[in-house]
């Protein structure tokens, strides 16, 4: 019976993960061919950005820009940010090059793009120009500034700026409109994220992926955290917050994201008194379009006006996010089980900058979370000793009664009884745990703080499987031990199927990444002490009660 109940506790844990990863692989399906058509804009606040005539991007001249964490590409053709490179964090099939998280190399699209609404003014198709092509901030400097300048209508002249700052993945984008016409001028200018359906490079799919979401996202203080599925945006079927006066929108995906920031933390945001209209599409070319539209203040003739709006490209690290935008934490999904496994993160951040590994980290954490979960699990095996003590009574109860499975059950019922044992007694304490194991198992799948990085011997990568399959051997070898400390199931068949537990679920842990195969290693090799000594404990107090 004990053993069934660890058995259950287990692929109870392991169920509650594949269902769930089923379910989000439909309710979130990722898109590797685009749609044929696109689908309508939807309303908003403010008039919608122009949309793209065909998947193709036109190219002009690139200025290339390089500081500490990124390297990135702007074509003068829109002045649109063409290619990010994130320059502290490996490909992921190539951790020997950087990874890319914009880019425009024809098979695949994700670019950012900016732009004017008004007669005449500079969109992302309009021509702009620099006075360079390549630009890099230099030692000793903070940020790095580049100019890219167009026509506008009757004497306006047009100027977008991005300052690319040291030590930060926020770009910031600043409009400089100068009105040398003899009319007050009118406009709006909208910011979006433009990328295909496709999933990321490297993502693993089918029974042993992980699905992670990869789409748009809108963030607003009335409508808090609304991601939409690019098959929503396809059927013109998306619900979310379409105007604020605050907020950001981004495109999300494993580990890395990209937002416009409308309201950014402790700053003036871009809206003002007049709400924001944010619009998720699809587009003509199977593209998709992330963007916020901001009406700009009237510009009287022969006046200057500026407006600045953050743009983030970057990883999903805990501690930048904090410090983006309300709500930006979110961009970091850990699923329906954020509150236990963002303040599982939180502790295991706070282990790491004490120790400076991850791996050793997730040890510690390991160990804690067992401290923690003690009084549970001692109670859970002095119930298994309990019942590992009665297991010879229970053979002998079913050898008596034979095939009469009714009065089998009573006289084992009867038995608990006067020997005062609670056969759920190891059970629920191990199905409270649940929780906590599957939030980790987000917070480890979601950090991408434990994306490349190494432990210790052969292990380099946290978030990759053993490459040697050394952890998951060893996790096998750690449920067979538990199985021989458990009461033996009465049951033959049963008895057969407990053997062969440990192989299966070995299977599962092949392709799990090293981290959380690595917690549950340590964990069981926990619990293998907390069992026998709580065993032995128990023996012992019988044998003083035989004594006394």
């Amino acid at each position: 019976m004990d053993t069934k109940r660890l058995i259950l506790f287990i692929a109870v844990s392991f169920g509650i993960l594949f269902f769930w990863q089923k379910w989000m692989e439909k309710r979130y399906p990722q898109l590797n061919t685009p749609p044929a058509a696109s689908a309508p804009a939807t309303a908003g606040a403010a008039p919608a950005a122009p949309q793209v005539e065909t998947g193709k991007l036109a190219n002009g001249t690139r200025i290339t820009v390089k500081t500490d964490l990124l390297t990135a590409e702007i074509d003068s053709n829109g002045a649109d940010l063409r290619k990010v490179s994130l320059n502290k964090y490996g490909a992921t099939l190539d951790p020997a090059k950087p990874f890319v998280l914009l880019e425009d190399d024809g098979a695949h699209t994700y670019v950012a793009q900016t732009g004017l609404i008004g007669d005449g003014l500079p969109t992302h198709k309009s021509t702009f120009t620099a006075a360079q092509t390549s630009y890099a901030l230099a030692d000793g400097q903070d940020k790095v500034d580049v100019r890219l300048e167009a026509a506008g209508p009757e004497g306006v002249k047009v100027a977008k700026i991005y300052t690319f700052k040291r030590d930060s993945y926020v770009v910031d984008v600043r409009y400089e409109i100068v009105n040398g016409g003899s009319k007050p001028l009118t406009a709006q200018a909208y910011y979006r994220l433009l990328r295909d359906g496709k999933s990321p490079e490297g993502t693993s799919t089918g029974m042993f992926g992980t699905h992670t979401f990869t789409g748009p996202a809108v963030y607003t203080d009335a409508g808090k955290f609304q991601k939409v599925d690019f098959a929503k945006l396809d059927k013109n079927e998306a619900d979310y917050q379409k105007s604020a006066k605050d907020g950001w929108v981004a495109m999300v995906q494993h580990y890395f994201t990209s937002a416009w920031i409308a309201s950014p933390k402790d700053k003036p945001g871009i809206c003002g008194d007049t709400a924001c209209s944010y619009e998720l599409k699809a587009v003509p070319g199977g593209l998709y379009s992330a963007g916020v539209v901001a009406a700009l203040p009237q510009i009287a003739p022969g006046a200057k006006f500026d407006k600045t709006v953050e743009l983030f490209v970057g990883p999903q690290e805990t501690r930048v996010l904090d410090q983006i935008a309300p709500g930006f934490d979110l961009v970091k999904d850990y699923g329906i089980f954020t509150i236990f496994a963002k303040p599982l993160f939180w502790v295991l951040d706070q282990i790491h900058k004490v120790v400076g590994n991850w791996g050793w980290a997730i040890i510690l954490l390991t160990i804690m979370i067992k401290a923690l979960f003690y009084p549970l699990a001692a109670t859970s095996y002095r119930s298994m000793a309990k019942m590992r003590k009665l297991a010879p009574r229970m053979e002998q109860l079913k050898e008596r009664h034979g095939d009469d499975k009714m009065k089998f059950q009573q006289a084992v019922m009867e038995m608990y009884k006067t020997e005062k044992v609670n056969p759920l007694g190891g059970c629920l304490p191990m199905l409270v745990q649940i929780p906590v194991f599957i939030a980790l198992y987000w917070a480890l799948i979601a950090a991408v703080e434990l994306r490349q990085a190494p432990w210790a011997l052969w292990i380099h990568d946290l978030s990759a499987k053993d490459p040697y399959f050394v952890l998951p051997v060893l996790m096998a070898v750690s449920m067979f031990i538990q199985q021989q400390l458990s009461p033996p199931p009465p049951d033959p068949m049963q008895a057969k199927m407990m053997k062969i537990m440990p192989l299966v679920f070995s299977v599962f842990f092949l392709f799990f990444p090293a981290g959380l195969v690595l917690y549950y290693v340590v964990n069981n090799c926990l619990s293998i002490a907390q069992q026998w000594y709580i065993t032995r404990k128990v023996e012992n107090e019988d044998k003083l009660a035989k004594n006394s």
